[in-house]
Protein backbone atom coordinates (compact mmCIF):
# COMPACT_ATOMS: atom_id res chain seq x y z
CA UNK A 1 0.00 0.00 0.00
CA UNK A 2 1.40 3.63 -0.47
CA UNK A 3 2.54 5.52 1.82
CA UNK A 4 -0.22 8.63 1.76
CA UNK A 5 -2.78 5.69 1.85
CA UNK A 6 -1.20 4.45 5.06
CA UNK A 7 -1.55 7.94 6.76
CA UNK A 8 -5.13 8.33 5.82
CA UNK A 9 -5.76 5.38 7.36
CA UNK A 10 -3.77 6.70 10.32
CA UNK A 11 -5.53 10.00 10.71
CA UNK A 12 -9.01 7.58 10.18
CA UNK A 13 -7.97 5.25 13.18
CA UNK A 14 -6.86 8.26 15.13
CA UNK A 15 -10.02 10.60 14.58
CA UNK A 16 -12.44 7.36 15.84
CA UNK A 17 -10.76 8.02 19.24
CA UNK A 18 -11.96 10.04 22.09
CA UNK A 19 -8.61 11.45 23.30
CA UNK A 20 -5.22 10.25 23.26
CA UNK A 21 -2.35 10.78 25.26
CA UNK A 22 1.28 10.00 23.00
CA UNK A 23 4.13 8.53 24.74
CA UNK A 24 6.51 10.65 22.99
CA UNK A 25 10.33 10.68 23.59
CA UNK A 26 11.21 13.31 21.16
CA UNK A 27 12.04 10.71 18.56
CA UNK A 28 10.91 10.57 14.68
CA UNK A 29 8.13 8.12 15.05
CA UNK A 30 6.64 9.98 17.90
CA UNK A 31 6.89 13.01 17.05
CA UNK A 32 4.88 12.35 13.94
CA UNK A 33 2.21 10.35 16.08
CA UNK A 34 1.52 13.23 18.08
CA UNK A 35 1.46 15.64 14.85
CA UNK A 36 -0.72 12.95 12.94
CA UNK A 37 -2.90 13.17 16.91
CA UNK A 38 -3.47 16.72 16.47
CA UNK A 39 -4.35 16.86 13.65
CA UNK A 40 -7.16 14.22 13.79
CA UNK A 41 -8.58 14.76 17.33
CA UNK A 42 -7.40 19.03 17.55
CA UNK A 43 -5.12 19.91 20.22
CA UNK A 44 -7.41 18.92 23.02
CA UNK A 45 -8.27 15.63 22.43
CA UNK A 46 -4.57 14.66 22.35
CA UNK A 47 -1.70 15.48 24.24
CA UNK A 48 2.13 14.61 24.45
CA UNK A 49 3.98 12.51 27.74
CA UNK A 50 7.59 12.59 28.02
CA UNK A 51 9.02 10.54 31.08
CA UNK A 52 11.85 12.31 32.66
CA UNK A 53 14.26 9.42 34.71
CA UNK A 54 18.06 9.40 34.29
CA UNK A 55 18.29 7.39 30.69
CA UNK A 56 16.94 10.25 29.11
CA UNK A 57 19.30 13.17 27.89
CA UNK A 58 18.59 16.64 28.80
CA UNK A 59 18.92 18.28 25.43
CA UNK A 60 15.63 15.26 24.39
CA UNK A 61 13.46 17.06 26.82
CA UNK A 62 14.27 20.31 25.45
CA UNK A 63 13.73 19.35 21.75
CA UNK A 64 10.18 17.21 23.16
CA UNK A 65 9.53 20.15 24.69
CA UNK A 66 10.06 22.74 21.70
CA UNK A 67 8.20 20.12 19.09
CA UNK A 68 5.23 19.62 21.32
CA UNK A 69 4.63 23.60 22.09
CA UNK A 70 4.61 23.87 17.63
CA UNK A 71 1.68 22.05 17.51
CA UNK A 72 -0.13 23.61 20.45
CA UNK A 73 -0.43 20.74 22.34
CA UNK A 74 -0.01 19.73 26.17
CA UNK A 75 3.09 18.67 27.00
CA UNK A 76 3.08 16.48 30.30
CA UNK A 77 6.85 15.97 32.32
CA UNK A 78 5.74 12.33 34.11
CA UNK A 79 8.72 10.95 35.99
CA UNK A 80 9.41 7.49 35.97
CA UNK A 81 11.39 5.64 38.18
CA UNK A 82 13.17 2.51 35.97
CA UNK A 83 16.06 2.05 38.42
CA UNK A 84 13.66 0.95 41.28
CA UNK A 85 13.02 -1.87 39.32
CA UNK A 86 15.88 -4.61 40.04
CA UNK A 87 15.26 -6.75 36.51
CA UNK A 88 16.12 -3.05 34.72
CA UNK A 89 18.61 -2.60 36.98
CA UNK A 90 19.70 -6.19 36.12
CA UNK A 91 20.51 -5.34 32.62
CA UNK A 92 19.81 -8.34 31.37
CA UNK A 93 18.11 -8.86 27.69
CA UNK A 94 15.02 -8.04 28.36
CA UNK A 95 16.08 -5.04 29.82
CA UNK A 96 13.35 -2.82 27.82
CA UNK A 97 10.34 -4.95 29.26
CA UNK A 98 11.03 -3.67 32.45
CA UNK A 99 11.51 0.10 31.26
CA UNK A 100 8.35 0.13 29.15
CA UNK A 101 6.48 -1.65 32.15
CA UNK A 102 7.86 1.01 34.37
CA UNK A 103 6.36 4.08 31.62
CA UNK A 104 2.70 2.24 31.17
CA UNK A 105 2.78 1.92 34.92
CA UNK A 106 3.09 6.27 34.93
CA UNK A 107 1.44 6.83 31.51
CA UNK A 108 -1.72 4.54 32.24
CA UNK A 109 -2.63 6.20 35.73
CA UNK A 110 -1.57 9.50 34.22
CA UNK A 111 -4.22 9.35 31.13
CA UNK A 112 -6.81 8.74 33.13
CA UNK A 113 -6.38 11.53 35.39
CA UNK A 114 -5.85 13.72 32.58
CA UNK A 115 -9.03 12.61 31.33
CA UNK A 116 -7.53 11.14 27.96
CA UNK A 117 -9.12 7.62 27.19
CA UNK A 118 -5.76 5.97 25.41
CA UNK A 119 -2.20 5.82 25.92
CA UNK A 120 -0.31 5.32 22.51
CA UNK A 121 3.46 4.25 21.70
CA UNK A 122 5.16 5.33 18.51
CA UNK A 123 6.34 1.64 17.45
CA UNK A 124 6.27 1.58 13.82
CA UNK A 125 5.61 -1.13 11.33
CA UNK A 126 9.36 -2.39 11.18
CA UNK A 127 9.85 -2.29 14.70
CA UNK A 128 7.32 -5.04 14.85
CA UNK A 129 8.93 -7.83 12.41
CA UNK A 130 12.45 -6.87 13.64
CA UNK A 131 12.48 -9.67 16.14
CA UNK A 132 14.40 -8.38 19.11
CA UNK A 133 11.87 -5.65 20.93
CA UNK A 134 11.04 -7.13 24.50
CA UNK A 135 9.19 -3.66 25.23
CA UNK A 136 6.61 -3.96 22.26
CA UNK A 137 5.22 -7.08 24.43
CA UNK A 138 5.44 -5.11 27.77
CA UNK A 139 3.55 -2.29 26.04
CA UNK A 140 0.92 -4.72 24.25
CA UNK A 141 0.53 -6.45 27.52
CA UNK A 142 -0.52 -2.97 29.86
CA UNK A 143 -2.64 -2.42 27.03
CA UNK A 144 -0.60 0.69 24.51
CA UNK A 145 -2.07 1.50 21.05
CA UNK A 146 0.28 1.18 18.11
CA UNK A 147 -1.59 3.54 15.69
CA UNK A 148 1.65 3.57 13.17
CA UNK A 149 2.40 -0.14 13.12
CA UNK A 150 -1.57 -0.22 13.00
CA UNK A 151 -1.76 1.52 9.29
CA UNK A 152 1.54 -0.43 8.27
CA UNK A 153 3.81 2.57 8.26
CA UNK A 154 7.61 1.78 7.99
CA UNK A 155 10.36 3.96 9.46
CA UNK A 156 10.99 5.32 6.31
CA UNK A 157 7.47 6.02 5.09
CA UNK A 158 6.95 8.33 8.49
CA UNK A 159 9.87 9.99 7.60
CA UNK A 160 8.81 10.81 4.36
CA UNK A 161 5.76 11.77 5.60
CA UNK A 162 7.19 13.80 8.29
CA UNK A 163 9.07 15.70 5.71
CA UNK A 164 5.77 16.48 3.69
CA UNK A 165 3.89 18.00 6.75
CA UNK A 166 7.14 20.07 7.69
CA UNK A 167 7.88 18.92 10.64
CA UNK A 168 11.42 19.29 12.15
CA UNK A 169 11.74 15.58 13.16
CA UNK A 170 11.79 14.07 9.96
CA UNK A 171 15.53 13.37 9.58
CA UNK A 172 16.27 13.25 13.27
CA UNK A 173 18.92 10.32 14.25
CA UNK A 174 17.49 7.68 15.80
CA UNK A 175 18.24 8.24 20.31
CA UNK A 176 17.44 5.06 22.04
CA UNK A 177 17.61 5.87 25.81
CA UNK A 178 20.90 5.85 27.59
CA UNK A 179 20.46 2.38 29.02
CA UNK A 180 20.71 1.30 25.68
CA UNK A 181 24.43 2.08 25.66
CA UNK A 182 25.32 -0.06 28.27
CA UNK A 183 26.54 -3.40 27.44
CA UNK A 184 23.99 -6.73 28.74
CA UNK A 185 25.19 -8.01 31.92
CA UNK A 186 26.69 -4.71 33.96
CA UNK A 187 24.38 -3.21 36.14
CA UNK A 188 22.64 -0.21 35.56
CA UNK A 189 23.33 2.53 37.52
CA UNK A 190 22.73 6.84 37.50
CA UNK A 191 26.59 6.88 37.52
CA UNK A 192 26.69 4.96 34.44
CA UNK A 193 23.88 6.50 32.83
CA UNK A 194 25.57 9.80 33.45
CA UNK A 195 28.60 8.67 32.08
CA UNK A 196 27.62 7.88 28.38
CA UNK A 197 25.34 10.87 28.70
CA UNK A 198 27.86 13.06 28.93
CA UNK A 199 30.26 11.20 27.16
CA UNK A 200 28.58 11.49 23.97
CA UNK A 201 27.56 14.83 24.11
CA UNK A 202 31.37 16.01 24.45
CA UNK A 203 32.61 14.15 21.73
CA UNK A 204 29.63 15.56 19.83
CA UNK A 205 30.38 18.64 19.92
CA UNK A 206 34.50 18.22 19.79
CA UNK A 207 33.74 16.24 16.46
CA UNK A 208 31.40 18.92 15.65
CA UNK A 209 34.02 21.60 16.01
CA UNK A 210 37.05 19.62 14.02
CA UNK A 211 34.49 19.57 10.83
CA UNK A 212 33.32 15.82 11.49
CA UNK A 213 29.38 16.30 11.56
CA UNK A 214 28.19 13.10 12.73
CA UNK A 215 24.43 12.45 12.61
CA UNK A 216 24.85 9.08 14.96
CA UNK A 217 27.25 8.61 17.52
CA UNK A 218 27.07 5.94 20.56
CA UNK A 219 29.31 5.21 23.39
CA UNK A 220 29.26 2.20 24.14
CA UNK A 221 30.16 1.24 28.00
CA UNK A 222 31.27 -2.63 27.52
CA UNK A 223 32.29 -2.61 31.35
CA UNK A 224 35.53 -2.64 33.13
CA UNK A 225 36.14 0.71 32.28
CA UNK A 226 36.10 -0.15 28.67
CA UNK A 227 33.91 2.28 25.92
CA UNK A 228 33.28 1.58 22.30
CA UNK A 229 32.23 4.40 20.01
CA UNK A 230 30.08 4.42 17.00
CA UNK A 231 30.04 6.98 14.36
CA UNK A 232 28.50 7.10 11.17
CA UNK A 233 30.29 4.83 8.94
CA UNK A 234 31.67 7.41 6.41
CA UNK A 235 33.18 8.85 9.45
CA UNK A 236 35.09 5.88 10.93
CA UNK A 237 38.46 6.47 9.19
CA UNK A 238 38.29 10.20 10.56
CA UNK A 239 38.13 8.99 14.23
CA UNK A 240 41.02 5.91 13.48
CA UNK A 241 43.02 8.30 11.90
CA UNK A 242 42.87 11.12 14.37
CA UNK A 243 42.88 9.06 17.93
CA UNK A 244 43.53 12.09 19.79
CA UNK A 245 39.25 13.10 19.09
CA UNK A 246 38.44 10.36 21.73
CA UNK A 247 40.23 12.52 24.76
CA UNK A 248 37.11 13.84 25.23
CA UNK A 249 35.23 10.87 25.89
CA UNK A 250 36.03 10.82 29.97
CA UNK A 251 35.17 8.61 32.40
CA UNK A 252 37.06 5.17 31.11
CA UNK A 253 40.17 3.53 31.13
CA UNK A 254 40.12 2.28 27.08
CA UNK A 255 38.12 3.95 24.48
CA UNK A 256 38.14 2.64 20.80
CA UNK A 257 36.21 2.97 17.47
CA UNK A 258 34.45 0.48 16.19
CA UNK A 259 35.27 -0.38 12.67
CA UNK A 260 31.57 -1.16 11.26
CA UNK A 261 30.30 2.16 12.59
CA UNK A 262 27.02 2.69 14.05
CA UNK A 263 24.07 0.32 13.93
CA UNK A 264 21.25 0.24 15.91
CA UNK A 265 20.78 -2.21 18.63
CA UNK A 266 24.12 -3.30 18.22
CA UNK A 267 24.23 -4.27 21.85
CA UNK A 268 22.25 -7.00 20.95
CA UNK A 269 24.58 -8.55 18.82
CA UNK A 270 26.47 -9.33 22.05
CA UNK A 271 23.66 -11.69 23.54
CA UNK A 272 24.27 -15.23 23.21
CA UNK A 273 20.53 -15.90 22.82
CA UNK A 274 18.48 -13.44 22.11
CA UNK A 275 15.00 -15.91 21.46
CA UNK A 276 15.18 -16.46 25.30
CA UNK A 277 14.00 -13.14 25.80
CA UNK A 278 11.22 -13.00 23.73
Amino acid sequence: MDGSLKVDRLLDSLARLDSLLVAFSGGADSAFLLAAAAKALGSERAAAATALSPSLPPSEVRGAEEFARSLGVRHLLPSTNELDREGYRRNAGDRCFFCKTELMSVLGPLAETEGFANVATGTNADDTVAGFRPGIEAGRRAGALTPLADAGLTKAEIRSASRDWGLATWDKPAAACLSSRIAYGVTITPGHLTRVGKAEAALRSHLRDNGIPVANLRVRDLGEDSARVEVDAEHVAALRDRPELLSVVEGFASVTVDERGFRSGAMNEMLPDPEKYR
